[in-house]
């Protein structure tokens, strides 16, 4: 069994930043694909952005392109999303997934594993 934890998230002022981590233990293999997707209440949950374990390539929303950046560190099992300049719509929970390489990324669909979810809240 896989288990993805998230942490990082809080309560932040609009234009400002917030970095979220993401801590896989459990069997994982190196060929996947971590993903960051988001709930609004009211919403479906959507993209954010994607990293692959093996490799360099990321994937983003184009919404979140230039101001949310994700990365990883492999030796500590860990992917980050730093997001900068944030507005009130950013206010979500913000969930980190892991996925078959090669899969969708961009979908709910390909992540086969999620963790509990940690909020963001963007005020003004």
């Amino acid at each position: 069994q896989v288990q993805l934890v998230e942490s990082g998230g809080g309560l932040v002022q609009a234009g400002g930043s917030l970095s979220l981590s993401c801590t896989a233990s459990g069997r994982t293999g190196s060929r996947v694909v971590m993903g960051w997707f988001r709930q609004a209440p009211g919403k479906d949950r959507e993209f954010v952005a994607a990293i692959t374990w093996s490799g360099t390539s990321t994937y983003y929303a184009d919404s979140m392109k230039g101001r949310f950046t994700i990365s990883r560190d492999n030796a500590k099992n860990t992917v980050y999303l730093q997001m900068l300049r944030l507005e009130i719509e950013d206010t979500a929970i913000y969930y980190c997934a892991a996925g078959p390489y090669g899969g969708n990324w961009w979908r709910i669909q390909a992540y086969d594993y999620w963790g509990q979810g940690t909020q963001v809240t963007v005020s003004s």
